[in-house]
């Protein structure tokens, strides 16, 4: 599985050149380093893990696997920063168009994270690829607890 994070990422900026991202490589490292045996890469993109359409220093990957959405963010120097949702943690996504990019709200339990300077054709394939992916595996969590059954 090595690089399939850096080939997905490369192909969601060739799609959406307008989205702004650094250091692609780097950053898609730090989330195949995290990655499971048993987690199969379903989507990748790149934006800002900030909420100010000027700080355009906080470029990270962010990817959808088959058990959760990672973060991953390089430091320049030394080591680097990474956040895992799992779908039980997940709560709702929002998505924020203005006249130049959008940007992507995740609320979860714990945190509220904030993806900016990602080009405003993008957001619907990212809300429809997120939303759908963590409604379905919401599902599967509610089953396994045994609480609600649809």
């Amino acid at each position: 599985m090595s690089n399939e994070v850096y080939k997905r990422v490369l192909r969601f900026k060739a799609k959406h050149p307008g989205t702004i991202g650094w250091r692609l490589r780097q950053n898609s490292s730090v989330v195949e380093r995290h990655l499971n045996p048993d987690e199969e890469v379903l989507y990748a993109f790149v934006a800002q893990k900030n909420d100010s359409s000027l700080n355009i220093f906080g470029s990270a990957v962010v990817v959808l696997t088959s058990k959760r959405i990672l973060i991953g963010r390089k430091r320049v120097v030394v080591g680097y920063f990474l956040n895992s949702i799992t779908p039980d943690m997940y709560n709702d996504l929002k998505v924020s168009s203005g006249i130049i990019w959008g940007k992507v709200y995740i609320d979860t339990i714990k945190e509220f994270v904030t993806l900016s300077n990602i080009s405003k054709d993008a957001l619907e394939e990212i809300e429809t690829r997120i939303s759908s992916y963590m409604m379905e595996k919401k599902k599967e969590y509610i089953r396994q607890d045994g609480s609600k059954e649809d």
